[in-house]
């Protein structure tokens, strides 16, 4: 392997799949909340990229959030599907990148389950705001980046490393494939 883990001791690679990949999602999720929602992928323009608040991941791993139905995020999504998610959970893990197909929705019971009282910054006539749609992200594949034993082990690992002269890196990252 060509990279800094060739010092590594320890094995620092583990390949996700299925429920496997989906709990690791939402966990990731979980840590940082936000994400950049990156959207013009495949359109040959320079992709778009905004902070987005996840409302929620579903037991198929897909993420649901909330949007402006008259948003540039939503007419970007109507003339290219394919999205890029980019979580950060913490300085030195939690990270998460997530490839999908989004779909656009005006289905008000899921607005309902996703509705949070802060989302009425946004919708200031509340659940029932007209602008208000929903996007589902379909996740195909994605990578990430954690630490296997917490952030207090990894920087353990990172100072004593440090003072030997050793990688003793407690990272561990890999494909997510649904």
């Amino acid at each position: 392997m060509d990279s800094i883990n060739k010092q590594q001791e320890e094995n620092n690679t583990k390949n996700l799949e299925g429920r496997e990949a989906i709990e690791k999602i939402k966990e990731l999720v979980n840590q940082a909340s936000g994400c950049f929602f990156c959207s013009n992928i495949k359109t040959g323009h320079p992709f778009a990229v905004r902070p987005m608040a996840v409302q929620k991941v579903d037991d198929d791993g897909n993420l649901w959030f909330l949007s402006a139905n008259d948003s540039h995020k939503n007419d970007e999504i109507d003339h290219d599907p394919f999205v890029q998610l980019l979580f950060q959970g913490s300085a030195h893990s939690d990270y998460l990148n997530i490839y999908g197909v989004a779909y656009i929705s005006e289905d008000k019971e899921k607005i309902k389950e996703l509705w949070e009282p802060i989302v009425k910054t946004w919708f200031t006539e509340g659940v029932d705001d007209p602008r208000i749609s929903v996007i589902k992200v379909e996740p195909s594949e994605g990578y990430y980046w954690d630490n296997k034993h917490g952030n207090a082990i990894a920087f353990i690992k990172m100072a004593a490393g440090a003072m030997l002269g050793k990688t003793m890196d407690d990272s561990i990252e890999g494909t997510i494939v649904l």
